[in-house]
Parts: C-alpha cells; structure tokens; sequence
C-alpha cells in the first residue's frame, strides 16, 4: 500500500463529509498517511480552491473522495487528472468507464466496500485498492464487524490489491492487527476529528469526547439507510417516530439549502433522489430526509449546533480521550504498533 500510493506509513484519514478539508488532509499527508479531502460537500469551485491549497500546503500524495453519481463527476476527475491527485476514493464503486479514465491520467481508484461480493465485483473492475469498512464505523455502515468482514475480503482479493481495514480502529495495536488479518493498512474517521488539525468547533469535539463507547446508534431515520451516528436528543426523537410529522418539510427545506451551496441543479438532485429510492427501495420521506442528511451533518460538524444536527461517529469515540495533532497522532501509533510487533517477537 505504502509502495503504490508513495506514502509513508499505512494509514488512511477518510474523506469524511464537512470534516475532511485541506487542514486535515494536508496534515495527515505531511505526516506520512493518506489524507482525503472530502468533495461531495463542495461544489466544482471549491475542490478546484481545496486541491490547489492542499498542494500548496503539501508536496506529497493525497486523495480526493468522490461521488460516482455526481452529475459533474466527470469534471472533477479532469480536475484530478490535472492536478496530479494521487489517489480518487469513493463511497460507492465506479463504473468501469470512469476506473478506465483515471487510470488513462495516472489517478489510483480505492472504493470503500462493505461486502465480500463487492470486493469482488470491484477487482473486475481493475481497482488499485479496496477499503472495507466494519459495522464499528461511523457513517453508513453496515452490519458485520470489522473483525469478521475483514478476514473474508481478504480471503476474496487472494493479494491481488491492498486491502485497507476500516471501522474500529484508532491505536498501533488495531493497526498491528489489521495487518495480522491480512489488510495493508489502516483507515480512520472518527480518530482524525478528533484531533487538533480536524475543523471540526471545539465544542463538537468535546461532545464527542464525553461519549462512550454505547453512545453510538445505527439509524435509518437519518436518510433511510443504515448510518452509525452519536445518540442525541434529536436522533432519538426521530429513532421514537416522533419526529416525522415535521421531518418532511425540514427535509425539503435543507435539500434547497445543500442545492444552493453545491450548485446542484434540483432537476440533478431529483433524478439523484428517484435513483436511490428505486435501488434503495427508499420512501419519498426517506429520500427528502437522505438529500436532507448534508445540511444536517452541517448544522453540528461546521456551525458547531450539536443540538439540530447529526454527527456521524464510530464506536471508537468512546475510547478517545485526547485532542493531539495528526503529526503527534500518527507518531503514536507508528511507535505503538512497533513495541506492540517486538512484544510479539521476543514471545516468539
């Protein structure tokens, strides 16, 4: 992994949405991991000014997350391909037209993943890499645990690419035993937020860090598919179905709110709307509520309004107790992992 990408050490900060900007990524690559910047929370304008500031802040290799189903995908991989990004990282697979087009400009293409089926359905594809993420992890997620979801892609890729171990992890030992499994290496989201170089308000972030690790609920009230959250009043309110009476019309609202600060066109966002409700078997209410989740993740992650909005977390948050920087950060579980593998050596 570190050989393919031109990295340092195996680790990975997610293209977390409204969190994942050119301060985090910037650290993150400087100290030697992968950092992401997280596009589908900025219009076209705004990954262009993100991408020449990153570089501008960096001269090693960083990433971009990307939408496959965003209606200006392919202008961004342009983007990517002239600016000399690194790696183009997605929540969900590309088509194999767009894998092609990225490789044809040097660009590495890493999906997430939350099945054995889709590891392999994306190696046919000609992935470089495959990031696959437990049920411990924030965000959308999925039911089966790292610890046994792991094992299988593993078991399923046979060493063909880099398999990188996501949901659960935050120290130098998770990482020693990611590459126990068989990963490469390690991604984290909730672990990167919670440091000094994430934008994230200072308020938000000692929310966070007054969790434990039974403070987390995975909810489909959010945007009708599963998404590992913090238990907040509001999250609750609507877990109770209390809160569907008046989430419609918000819904609808904060859709129009997230059009105008993206550029999105609302022809694109209803085709967008009517796709996932087809393939998801979404209701209409979930599909309002599903164009509805960015402004909510907003409302907490950028205006700093914990009460309103939703904030997506792994079940790691109830394990961090400290803000350090990224620096500090990825020196700590470099070392941890290598006193961790000696341990295991003088054992043997």
């Amino acid at each position: 992994m570190c050989s393919l990408i031109g990295i340092d050490v195996p680790l990975v900060q997610t293209g977390m949405g409204w969190v994942a900007g050119v301060s985090l990524a910037s650290a993150t690559s400087n100290a030697g991991g992968l950092g992401i910047l997280a596009s589908a929370t900025m219009d076209f304008a705004q990954l262009r000014h993100a991408v020449t500031a990153t570089k501008a802040r960096t001269a090693k290799p960083f990433g971009v997350n990307l939408r496959a189903d965003s209606p200006d995908v392919g202008d961004r991989v342009k983007l990517l391909i002239d600016e000399g990004v690194r790696v183009a990282s997605f929540a969900q697979a590309p088509k194999e037209q767009l894998i092609t087009k990225l490789h044809d400009g040097g660009v590495l293409v890493i999906p997430s993943i939350g099945a054995k089926r889709h590891a392999e359905k994306v190696l046919e594809w000609g992935v470089d890499a495959v990031l696959v993420q437990g049920g411990e992890g924030g965000g959308h997620t999925g039911s089966v645990p790292t610890t046994i979801l792991l094992p299988q892609v593993v078991d399923a890729v046979a060493g063909r690419v880099p398999v990188i171990a996501a949901g659960g992890f935050f120290d130098g030992r998770g990482l020693v035993a990611a590459l126990a499994y068989g990963a490469s290496g390690i991604a984290m989201g909730t672990r990167f937020l919670l440091t000094s170089d994430s934008a994230v308000p200072q308020s938000v972030k000692n929310f966070y860090l007054a969790k434990t690790v039974t403070d987390t609920t995975v909810s489909k009230q959010v945007d009708g598919v599963p998404h590992r959250v913090l238990r907040t009043d509001l999250v609750d309110h609507l877990e109770s179905g209390g809160g569907r009476i008046v989430a419609l019309p918000r819904a609808a609202a904060n859709a129009l709110k997230f059009r105008r600060l993206t550029g999105t066109s609302l022809r694109a966002m209803l085709t967008e709307g009517l796709a996932m409700r087809r393939s998801g078997g979404l209701t209409f209410a979930q599909m309002m509520m599903a164009a509805n989740t960015p402004m909510l993740l907003k409302a907490a992650l950028v205006d700093g309004n914990v009460a309103s909005g939703v904030m997506a977390s792994g079940q790691v948050v109830g394990v961090i107790d400290d803000l350090p920087s990224v620096a500090e950060l990825i020196e700590r579980i470099v070392s941890d992992a290598v006193a961790v593998l000696d341990r295991l050596t003088e054992r043997g």
